[in-house]
Formats: C-alpha cells, sequence, structure tokens
C-alpha cells in the first residue's frame, strides 16, 4: 500500500510538472486571466444579478467592460509611447536634448557638491559624459523594445486573445473551480477556503493600490508635462505609472530632474510650477487614494511593497509588477495563518482538530444522486 501511495504521489507531481512545462509559454497570459477575474469578480456578480443569473451572458459583459475600460486606452496610451519613445531616442542621440545644461547649473549653484564628488575623483565632466552615454543607451534600448514589440504583433496578439479566452471561463466557471482546487488541496477545506479568501482580497488590494494608484500618478504627470510643453508627456507619464509604486521616491525620479531642467534653462516659472505641483499633487495622491482604495487592514508596509516590486520586475519581466507583490502578500497571508494556528493551539503539521465540515452543496448533490 506504501508503495502504491508513494506511486501515485510521483504520477501526480510529474504529470503536473509536465503539464506546466506544456503550457509554460501561456503562464502570463493565465496570471492575468487570473488576476483580471479576481478583480472584477464583484462587476462580474453584479452582471450576474442584472441579467438573470446568466454567468456566461455576465462573463461576456464584463469583458466588453474591460475592453472599453482597460484594453482601448490602454491601446492608443501604447501606440502614442512608442512613437514619443522613438523620438525621444532621435532627440537625444542627436543633441537635441542637452544634458550637460543641468549639470553645469547644479555645479553653479552648489559649488560644495562638487569639491565632494573630487574628493572621490569624480570630476563634473567625466559625470557628464558617462550621464550623456547613459541616456543615449537608455532610450536606444526602450526604443528598440517598442520596435520589437511591433515586430512581435502577432504573438502578442495571440498571448492577448488566449487571455480573453481563459478569463472568460474564469469569470464564468470562477466558483465551480474555487471548489475543485479546495477538493484537490490536501490542506483541509478550512484553510483552504480562508486560504484562498485571503489571498483574493489582499492580491485585490494591492492591484488596486498598485495600478489605480500608479496610473493616477502618471496621468497627473504626464498632464502636468503636457500643460508645462514637455516632450513626449505620454512616455513620461506611462514611465512615472510604473514608478508609482516604489515608495518614498517613486514618480519624483521623473518630475524632479525635470524640474532641474527647467530651472538650468532659465524656465523658473515652469519649474516653480512643476516641483510644486510633483510634491503636492503627484507625491500625495499615494497618501490619499490608497487608504481608500486598499484599507489599512491588508495595506503591506512601504519596505515590502518596494522589495516585492523590485524582485517582481527583476524575475517576472513587466509582469512583476504585479506578481511581485501578489507573491508578497500570499507569503503574509500563509504566515498570518500559522501564527494563528499556533495561538489557537492547532498543530500545523497535523491534521486540524476537527473535520473539515462538507460543503452543504455537495452534500445536497450526494441526496440527490442517492435519493430515497
Amino acid at each position: 500500500m506504501v508503495v502504491q501511495n508513494v506511486s501515485f504521489f510521483l504520477l501526480v507531481a510529474l504529470t503536473t510538472l509536465a503539464f506546466f512545462g506544456l503550457i509554460r509559454d501561456f503562464l502570463t497570459p493565465v496570471f492575468w486571466a487570473a488576476v483580471l477575474a479576481t478583480f472584477f469578480h464583484p462587476l462580474q456578480q453584479r452582471y450576474v444579478a442584472a441579467v438573470g443569473g446568466r454567468p456566461t451572458l455576465a462573463a461576456l459583459l464584463t469583458i466588453l467592460t474591460i475592453m472599453v475600460l482597460v484594453v482601448i486606452p490602454l491601446v492608443f496610451i501604447g501606440v502614442a509611447m512608442a512613437r514619443e519613445a522613438i523620438a525621444l531616442h532621435e532627440q537625444v542621440a542627436s543633441g537635441a536634448i542637452d544634458l550637460q545644461t543641468p549639470l553645469r547649473f547644479l555645479e553653479g549653484i552648489a559649488p560644495v557638491v562638487t569639491r565632494y564628488l573630487e574628493r572621490f575623483g569624480i570630476s563634473v565632466d567625466g559625470l557628464v559624459q558617462q550621464l550623456s552615454t547613459g541616456a543615449v543607451q537608455v532610450s536606444q534600448f526602450l526604443a528598440s523594445k517598442v520596435l520589437e514589440i511591433g515586430q512581435n504583433v502577432l504573438w502578442v496578439g495571440t498571448l492577448f486573445f488566449v487571455m480573453l479566452y481563459i478569463l472568460f471561463f474564469f469569470l464564468r466557471d470562477g466558483d465551480r473551480l474555487i471548489e475543485a482546487v479546495v477538493r484537490a488541496l490536501p490542506l483541509g477545506d478550512r484553510r483552504e477556503r480562508r486560504l484562498l479568501t485571503k489571498f483574493a482580497e489582499v492580491s485585490r488590494a494591492t492591484i488596486k493600490g498598485t495600478l489605480i494608484v500608479g496610473v493616477v500618478q502618471g496621468s497627473l504627470g504626464g498632464l502636468l508635462f503636457w500643460i508645462l510643453g514637455i516632450p513626449a508627456p505620454v512616455f513620461w507619464g506611462a514611465i512615472m505609472t510604473v514608478l508609482a509604486v516604489l515608495p518614498v521616491l517613486g514618480t519624483a525620479l521623473v518630475w524632479a530632474p525635470a524640474a532641474i531642467i527647467l530651472f538650468a534653462r532659465g524656465e523658473i516659472v515652469k519649474g516653480v510650477v512643476l516641483l510644486a505641483a510633483g510634491i503636492l499633487v503627484i507625491g500625495l495622491v499615494d497618501n490619499v487614494l490608497r487608504p481608500i482604495l486598499v484599507g489599512r487592514d491588508t495595506q503591506m508596509p512601504d519596505y515590502l511593497v518596494l522589495l516585492a516590486t523590485l524582485g517582481g520586475l527583476g524575475m517576472f519581466g513587466m509582469s512583476g509588477f504585479v506578481i511581485g507583490p501578489v507573491i508578497a502578500a500570499f507569503f503574509l497571508v500563509v504566515w498570518e495563518m500559522f501564527a494563528q494556528e499556533h495561538a489557537e493551539g492547532i498543530a500545523v503539521g497535523g491534521d486540524p482538530a476537527t473535520p473539515d465540515a462538507p460543503d452543504e452543496r455537495f452534500n445536497a448533490a450526494a441526496a440527490r444522486r442517492d435519493g430515497p
């Protein structure tokens, strides 16, 4: 019996690994389908109630809403961002955008900084040259990535439609899929339901905190750049959207250097406006919106958001923008459950003190199946 159990366990593990290896190229769209299904689940439930309990029609309406509110705007923003990225690269490469002026400006107003740098063998001239070379390389990298996405538009489109297809089933059959996962996992139904519930709550809160706050800050920053006549406002707004997840610095990594450049060019009024708006408007959005959207009970510490976001970006690419914080949220939930069960005197390594109560729906289904 032991040999049979071990053999069956190995078979389950091997087939699971083989399946994930089979779909490894599509794990990213599967992940994003799960993210969107979790995020838009309340909307799906409202549509189900509105259309008389028809989940298929409700799922189609939810996907249509996602297309209108998320996908179509992102397509237009992506096209505009691509154009501005290429134009920005051409301006930096041709010298139309001069990086020496702001550095000379800083050198003039703060000679103590120059002396401090020279103490470590760093000259302003060398720093200017390095920054100029780095700016060209960065802009060239961004432009090449934009062209690469354009050249692989067929594959990107395939992944997108795979994501929509999977999203439809996640929305329509999400409750049944969750029940199947609960029945399959060997952790105990009570633990599994609590874990899945908490994971959904914290992941949804994380998505709100990272994406919605980031979009608001990036939109405000891009609009401010456009009003002040700063080149490539859509591009820089998108960059600020990504950087908004980083605590403390975040969007300031974009608007603060832009303000320095404006001061260096003698555009004092624009520099003051950008600096004031960056601190008083863009910088305070996170402090105002995040508690409203997320709730203080599920909000992760800033240092954990920073580590999770940077680690996620390094490990998973752009999808790590969400995957990192979600993994961190899952980590917190698991350890919270571990600590609470220890406090309640439940042995984590063994079975729960009381057996899990079977789901009422399955009892009813069994009664109908067995009959009188």
